[in-house]
């Protein structure tokens, strides 16, 4: 059982007017607080699936309780801590205020500039800014994504997640403009309902064709690649609940794109219930095309789940099968030369932090790895060396 403070009076979760006081609540945008610590914590009200939710602020999971499901691990055991206070910071109206480096507008027509795809230079920048990958990491996150317990199988589908990014994107800011304003995520398809979703999607996308003077509007595309495909002069790629919309790559970024994100083409390629995400700034063109200019990729797992290794992918295969939370670690722009916690338990009376040492680690990431686990004495470690062990047993 949870209690919030709801419009002044203090409510529990399992009452039998909860539901009906949160949709009051949310109609009246009142803020509710979790009680789980004193004083206590501000959240917000969401409506996911259809269904208002509550939902903590951007970057408090720390202050909850260990045993609030609202508790976020220590973010310095992902590679969100170093980001913190630089890349990301909170404004004075709770929002994530996000300082990228990559660009959402563009001068001339670029029409023919080929699209980029992000370089490793780029992904492994210093923490003051976020990086196109270090930006859906962050979205993850933030929508709760990267959780995941076995009471939830079969329920988490495009619809889910559309929600939960649509969500995360309302609670982050750049330069004082909503996220949300710039980013656009296919809605679920039905097909008694296209006209209205075409007619939808070309309204989100309008301000890219906008004959304005000075530099170009760019919009953040995320969504679930369906195909990817040779055509003429390249590589178009056919995005899921967008019948009819391709992206289209040219040769040369068609291969630096194979050459960056070469893992996670083939992590997608090797498993059938894998999905591939792509990050994109799009803009459009004179002749009404839409164009991608830097892209990166993610592969998750049947579960939505973040993986960037096959070790990573045989791990989760475990815990997904555990009814207890998993909280999935996620890279962000840490460099692969160093070590993050790949998963951690949080639900365990000492919560668990789980750590995957590749193959042809060198000192250096052992020493990281040990140095992290040394300053969480609060936290019980488990470590797989790959090139060494078979993964070891995760007690229950």
């Amino acid at each position: 059982m949870r209690a919030f403070l709801l419009d002044g009076e203090t409510v529990s979760d399992e009452a039998q007017d909860f539901g009906r006081r949160l949709a009051l609540a949310y109609r009246n945008r009142s803020r509710p607080i979790c009680l789980c610590a004193n004083p206590g914590i501000p959240m917000y009200i969401a409506m996911i699936s259809d269904q208002p939710t509550i939902k903590r602020m951007p970057l408090t999971g720390g202050e909850h309780h260990s045993a609030c499901p609202s508790y976020e691990p220590p973010y310095e055991l992902s590679g969100l801590g170093a980001l913190m206070g630089h890349a990301i910071k909170l404004d004075g109206d709770g929002r994530a205020a996000l300082r990228l480096n990559f660009s959402l507008s563009k001068r001339g027509s670029g029409a023919s500039t080929p699209a980029g795809t992000e370089t490793l230079e780029s992904v492994r920048n210093d923490s003051r800014k976020l990086s196109l990958r270090g930006l859906l990491h962050f979205f993850w996150h933030e929508g709760g994504l990267t959780e995941w317990t076995a009471r939830w199988a079969g329920k988490r589908h495009w619809r889910q997640v559309h929600s939960h990014l649509v969500e995360a994107a309302r609670t982050m800011s750049v330069r004082g403009e909503s996220l949300a304003e710039r980013v656009f995520l296919p809605e679920p398809f039905r097909a008694d309902d296209k006209t209205a979703i075409e007619k939808r999607r070309a309204l989100a996308l309008a301000p890219l064709f906008e004959d304005k003077p000075g530099a170009k509007p760019l919009m953040i595309l995320v969504g679930e690649i369906k195909e990817l495909a040779p055509v003429r002069t390249g590589q178009q790629v056919v995005i899921k609940h967008m019948p009819g919309f391709r992206l289209y790559l040219e040769e040369a970024t068609w291969r630096r794109l194979q050459r960056r994100f070469e893992t996670e083409l083939m992590l997608w390629q090797s498993a059938d219930d894998a999905h591939l995400i792509v990050i994109a700034t799009i803009g459009g063109n004179s002749s009404g095309i839409v164009m991608a200019h830097e892209l990166a990729l993610m592969t998750v797992t049947e579960q939505w789940l973040p993986v960037e290794s096959i070790y990573e992918q045989r791990l989760l295969g475990v815990l997904t099968r555990k009814r207890e939370k998993t909280v999935k670690g996620l890279r962000f722009d840490l460099p692969r030369a160093r070590p993050y916690a790949t998963a951690i338990l949080p639900e365990r009376p000492q919560p668990l932090a789980l750590y995957i040492v590749p193959p042809g680690a060198d000192s250096h990431f052992e020493a990281g790895l040990k140095e992290m686990v040394e300053a969480r004495p609060d936290l019980a470690a488990w470590i797989w060396h790959v090139g060494t062990d078979e993964m070891p047993d995760i007690a229950d």
